[in-house]
């Protein structure tokens, strides 16, 4: 059995919300165009996020952007492995973006502590079991289906309802298979089968979701419906780049509402963010 090391005491507690910084190992990602594509470049943008106050650094070698194409197997192991070998031995708390059940052993393995999966271990039947035997801290998105086919399963009756049942069922799941429900972080899978208004609703429902007794993961950086809320007089969405000062407004209000963690692409903005928004919500509760 794995045992990745333990997560600092900073990592275990609600006392602040915590920043979660972005190393896309894809040439094809939404938001960054493959910037960081080649192992040097993502270790070193990854020390970059450090320096900007990131808490955990999430990285994922498959582009889930919509209508994303897969990668094999053997190659996200290739863009993966290498990079959290070569940030592990600095300390940093390092996430694994995956849905495959080997690339997540393995990555637990070189050094991940953190195994964030956007199916919640759906689209793989054996993540769960690695999650179980690892230990590692598992984080379950709300998630219908893989990048080519999610737009096509947006249909809710109540977003909101909807996406905190089938959440609470996979935690049920999880349970039942093994995993300790001290493991378990939630995410609500903003964009995911959500290509628009629908986000809203769940971002609004942040503090219920934060209390259903799993920390929550809120990833709005930079999203489409945020491209989308900025549009122009044209109507045309503004470009991924342009929406951070939107996802820092995102930050400080999840900050505001409980939430454990943002995953985001702009670790400066949203370290300012929420700290702001941790200095005003200390100062009304007098903590």
């Amino acid at each position: 059995m794995l045992h990745p090391a333990p997560l600092p005491d900073s990592l275990t507690s609600l006392n602040r919300t915590l920043i979660m910084g972005v190393v896309n190992v894809t040439p094809d990602s939404f938001s960054d165009g493959g910037n960081w594509f080649s192992h040097e470049a993502a270790v070193a943008h990854a020390h970059e996020l450090l320096e900007q106050g990131a808490d955990i650094l999430d990285i994922g070698g498959e582009s889930t952007r919509p209508g994303a194409p897969r990668v094999d197997e053997e190659e996200e192991l290739r863009r993966v492995i290498p990079v959290i070998e070569a940030l592990a031995p600095t300390g940093a708390v390092l996430s694994v973006d995956t849905t495959r059940a080997v690339v997540a052993r393995a990555a637990v393995a070189a050094g991940a502590h953190i195994i964030n999966d956007v199916s919640g271990g759906l689209a793989d039947e054996e993540m769960v079991t690695v999650a179980a035997e690892t230990g590692a801290v598992f984080i379950a998105m709300h998630w219908r289906g893989h990048a080519d086919v999610m737009d096509s399963l947006e249909e809710y009756d109540d977003v909101y309802m909807d996406v905190k049942r089938e959440l609470l069922e996979r935690v049920e799941y999880l349970l039942q298979a093994g995993v300790s429900r001290s493991q378990i972080v939630l995410d609500p899978g903003l964009g995911f089968s959500k290509s628009g208004e629908s986000n809203w609703p769940l971002l609004a429902h942040t503090a219920d979701l934060a209390a259903l007794g799993f920390p929550l993961l809120v990833g709005a950086s930079r999203k489409r419906f945020l491209g989308h809320l900025l549009a122009g007089a044209d109507h045309e969405p503004v470009p991924p780049t342009a929406r951070d000062h939107a996802t820092a407004a995102i930050t400080a209000l999840s900050t505001l509402s409980g939430a454990w963690a943002v995953r985001v692409h702009n670790v400066k903005e949203s370290a300012d963010a929420a700290k702001v928004a941790q200095a005003w919500k200390a100062a009304g509760t007098g903590a």
